[in-house]
């Protein structure tokens, strides 16, 4: 268990700014896959209860994981057993910032890739960090959120020390969607079809019949039909629109091109 000096001093605060929050997030996700889970999430309660409590707390004990199991169950909002960014900020008393906007008011896929397409002009899956604050800008505008220019500098940093960890420039499509809330993450409700790249390929290349790069809206169906089949989902035709849904958000005047593809349906995608 940590000790009351390992402890992240962040988490007894009665609010925290963008970039405590985004530390108590880095210090918690050791491994960097974009949630706190298992050994990590037991890690977080602990620390967490302890902040609150001012007192140690003993992980093995039964009250503890019931109130653990207590604690996933209202914040826990996919029932996935592990916490991701959108999620943590409902359990920590964050600002009015950047992160809150994204939760209350950048609501709907469509709103977040329409500003995304503004900037990834190549279809990459990434922009480039020197214009991330316009794209955040055109969020916050999507919003209607008052700003000043030294918030927006702000959140532009945070977001840099976010996902620009290699410091190349470069900011992933996959990685900032995890702003948005849970049930509005594309990208999530695909976790379950992961294709290899030749998979991918192939299959792409049999619903592309043109060879123009992209399939349409009607070509789309009967892919996803073809993919749940595949990997055993049993979905019903209710589940099937809303991932229709989720991924024409990547379309552009109704093409999904073999690269916005990749980004949401391969595991082992070089983009």
């Amino acid at each position: 268990m940590a000790t009351q000096a390992e402890q992240l001093p962040h988490l007894h605060l009665a609010e925290l700014t963008a970039a405590q929050f985004i530390d108590i997030w880095k210090h918690f996700d050791t491994d960097g896959n974009g949630y706190i889970e298992g050994k990590e999430l037991e890690r977080f309660f602990t620390e967490l209860e302890t902040a609150r409590r001012g007192a140690g707390v003993d992980p093995s004990h039964a009250l503890f994981k019931e109130k653990l199991k207590e604690f996933m169950a209202n914040f826990d909002k996919n029932s996935d057993g592990r916490i991701e960014m959108s999620e943590l900020v409902q359990i920590l008393p964050t600002e009015e910032n950047f992160l809150i906007c994204f939760r209350e008011f950048v609501r709907s896929s469509a709103e977040f890739m329409d500003a995304w397409r503004r900037y990834d002009t190549d279809r990459s899956g990434y922009i480039e960090s020197n214009e991330l604050k316009g794209f955040l800008s055109d969020l916050l505008k999507k919003a209607n959120r008052d700003y000043d220019d030294k918030k927006l500098n702000e959140y532009t940093q945070t977001i840099l020390r976010m996902f620009d960890l290699n410091g190349d420039g470069k900011l992933g499509l996959s990685e900032m969607a995890r702003l948005l809330p849970v049930q509005e993450n594309f990208l999530l409700k695909f976790e379950g079809i992961r294709l290899t790249v030749k998979e991918f390929d192939s299959l792409f290349t049999f619903y592309d019949k043109d060879g123009n790069g992209y399939i349409d809206e009607q070509e789309l169906d009967a892919l996803l039909k073809d993919l749940c089949d595949k990997n055993k989902m049993d979905l019903d035709s209710t589940g099937l629109v809303d991932y229709k849904k989720s991924i024409m958000a990547l379309a552009d005047g109704g093409k999904l091109y073999r690269t916005e593809m990749e980004i949401v349906l391969c595991r082992d995608s070089t983009l």
